[in-house]
């Protein structure tokens, strides 16, 4: 087993009945339809049999290629229409590391600094603040050291502006009492992104969903990228969110999922190819290869500032099939699973997808994973 893995499930279950009424033990067989290279079809298959999701979609990468691209499986269970390799994936927390790239193209534009305070960011509201957050910095943020807790209460930061229900929460959550002394404790938050994009807000004047846009998903030709759940309400023309006993959700579409204030913790989506143009550029940067950002950007992006596994959006760790340093981060938004492994010193990396939820998609992903190490090996 490969295991390591950050991530939090978000609690979307407040704004809508995601529960069937199947259990995972009497869900009929999926029917499994294989697209993509057969080497890793054929690896793929037989994992989401044992684990019984709907659909798996995984892509092995170099810095510069596609090596293998494949996905098996049917958008939705019961019904027997494939996934194809155009259909948008929800990368959940995968979106993290975007999150913290494009606060280092503006830490290299000088429009911030790694160390600027929550203080500086927002001289106004920083009376207000409880003291121990003013000397918060985008570090603390995004390496989860700043002592928040892991999620806001979504019932109370409903609603379509992002931007302003995120400023309403540095003004809010940040007047409360720290979880621990910011700097001392690694506590997983998703509060720390949506703090940290709403100090993007403040920077740019612009929503963190259009600086990301422009600064990121444009400059590495990511044409699918979007934010919030996938598909055509009412239409199987993505794939469609299961939960975690494999059940599909009553409904689909951009509503099913996290409410828009927490984007940058975790609401992208894209195909599986444009996410593996980003997942390169990291492998590029990680190799001292021309890339998106200066070669020092990504040591910080992939180095822990205090210490223990957790770097900027990426879990760090050493494996003997990576050669060493490797990268890893999980998404799980409550109804789909996301998976990605780095190994710059072997110069690959590899990520799977599954619309479904929970353990049993993770433990399928890392199945998968580990199988196409042992198909790289060979």
């Amino acid at each position: 087993m490969l295991v390591l893995c950050a991530t939090v499930l978000f609690a979307v279950a407040w704004q809508m009945n995601l529960h069937s009424e199947t259990a995972d033990t009497t869900l009929a067989p999926v029917v499994c339809p294989t697209v993509g290279d057969t080497n890793l079809t054929a690896l793929l298959k037989p994992i989401r049999q044992k684990f019984n999701v709907p659909a798996m979609a995984a892509v092995v990468v170099t810095s510069d290629s596609i090596q293998y691209l494949g996905a098996v499986g049917v958008r939705k269970r019961g019904t027997e229409i494939p996934v194809t390799l155009d259909d948008l994936w929800h990368l959940g927390s995968d979106g993290k590391i975007m999150t913290s790239t494009l606060i280092a193209r503006l830490v290299e534009r000088g429009q911030l600094r790694w160390d600027t305070t929550l203080a500086e960011v927002f001289p106004d509201i920083a009376p207000q603040m409880n003291p121990d957050f003013r000397q918060v910095t985008l570090l603390h943020l995004l390496s989860h050291h700043a002592g928040l807790p892991a999620n806001l209460n979504l019932r109370k930061y409903a609603g379509d502006d992002a931007p302003g229900l995120r400023l309403r929460a540095v003004k809010e959550e940040l007047a409360k009492p720290p979880q621990s002394k910011p700097g001392s404790t690694y506590l997983y938050s998703n509060l720390g992104y949506i703090i940290a994009a709403a100090a993007i807000e403040k920077t740019t004047g612009q929503p963190w969903e259009k600086v990301i846009t422009t600064e990121i998903f444009e400059p590495l030709h990511m044409a699918t990228a979007g934010f919030g759940g996938t598909g055509t309400p009412g239409k199987i023309d993505e794939p469609w969110p299961h939960t975690g006993n494999g059940s599909p959700v009553s409904q689909n579409g951009p509503a099913m999922d996290n409410p828009p204030v927490m984007g940058p913790a975790g609401r992208i989506h894209c195909t599986i190819q444009d996410w593996a143009k980003f997942i390169q550029d990291q492998l590029r940067g990680a190799r001292g290869e021309p890339a998106l950002l200066k070669p020092g950007s990504y040591i910080k992006l992939q180095t822990q500032p205090f210490g223990g596994d957790y770097a900027l959006g990426w879990m760090v760790a050493s494996r003997p099939w990576g050669g060493g340093k490797v990268l890893n981060h999980c998404g799980d938004n409550t109804m789909n699973f996301a998976n990605v492994w780095v190994a710059p010193k072997k110069n690959f990396a590899i990520f799977v997808c599954i619309n479904q939820s929970g353990d049993k998609a993770f433990a399928a992903s890392d199945e998968a994973v580990g199988a196409i190490i042992d198909l790289l090996q060979q």
